[in-house]
């Protein structure tokens, strides 16, 4: 029997991307039989025009569903609900365009290597065609960026994660394990800040010992919008990232005010001197420092919140 590739992404009114988009994904060079599936999150924009109509183009198959939970998780999750008698499920984003050869990258490596999950290189650009002169190289990878070198290479630890920006997995893996699903906990709605649940994906795989591999020669161009392009954005990202894991995956006994561990007041009082010392000195490394601080400003709300929510049941 043919074996079956779904390309998929998840898309929320940027209806003026997605020729493009299906465009290129049409135009992958695929050993095996694939289709294009769209899941469409309660656009409001001329999304469902655009896709009814790109359907009737020739090529691999389109196929677009509506998912009216909003949140990037439900719509993932529908992905793989619709994907379900597929042999492989490739995710990209609607922000990104796919480059030649990735396709046949992500067969060869869930076919022939034997992977159960699989991601690659994302390269940004930039709306304005110009990188602000404040993004440091090491916030690149909080705007998806990635790049782990010129080699593929088997995954083991989690310093080597791989984002649904360009990621394959085999659907096996989601037949055989019902609680294995993208983790609404996470969400994002729309271009709302935060989210997570790859991240949280990437985790749960991680933990259950599957084949995660590295290909560097798959590779997705993600363009940045302008408004992520903001030192609030990098700072509330991560504010919003230390409150979701104080709610949902920080444990200990500690001691305690409020529900928030001592030692947390000192570690914002530490990384709120550096903070200053580091802005003081026009040190280009601040704001990374300053996004230490609002996680750990984050923790410390999350924490506070989660002894209201025990102290409620």
């Amino acid at each position: 029997m043919t074996k079956k590739l779904i390309a998929a992404f998840c898309t929320y009114n940027r209806a003026d991307r997605l020729p493009q988009l299906i465009n290129k994904l049409r135009s992958q060079e695929c050993p095996i039989y694939f289709e294009i599936l769209v899941v469409n999150n309660n656009s409001t924009d001329q999304t469902e025009d655009v896709l009814n109509k790109l359907t009737l183009l020739p090529g691999p198959k389109l196929r677009h569903v509506n998912e009216t939970q909003q949140g990037i998780p439900y719509a993932r999750n529908r992905a793989l609900k619709e994907a379900n008698d597929a042999d492989y499920l490739f995710f990209m984003d609607d922000d990104e365009l796919p480059r030649p050869g990735l396709l046949a990258a992500v067969v060869d490596s869930l076919d022939r290597e034997g992977a159960d999950c699989v991601g690659g290189r994302v390269t940004n650009l930039f709306e304005s065609n110009q990188r602000p002169h404040w993004l440091s190289n090491s916030l690149l990878g909080f705007l998806a960026e990635t790049d782990h070198g010129p080699e593929p290479f088997w995954i083991t630890t989690d310093e080597t994660p791989v984002w649904t920006a360009n990621v394959a997995y085999r659907m096996d893996i989601f037949r055989n394990d019902e609680k294995l699903r993208f983790d609404v906990r996470y969400n994002r709605i729309g271009k709302a800040v935060g989210g997570g649940s790859d991240l949280k994906m990437f985790e749960d795989i991680l933990a259950r010992k599957l084949k995660i591999r590295y290909r560097p020669d798959m590779v997705v161009e993600h363009f940045v919008e302008s408004w992520r392009l903001t030192r609030r954005y990098f700072l509330k990202l991560h504010y919003l990232s230390g409150r979701r894991t104080a709610l949902y995956e920080f444990e200990g006994v500690y001691n305690r005010c409020f529900g928030i561990p001592y030692f947390m007041f000192t570690t914002l009082t530490k990384q709120s001197l550096l903070f200053l010392k580091m802005l003081f000195q026009k040190n280009q490394e601040s704001l990374r420092q300053g996004m230490n601080v609002t996680y750990t400003a984050g923790m410390i709300v999350g924490c506070f919140k989660k002894r209201d929510s025990i102290n409620i049941k």
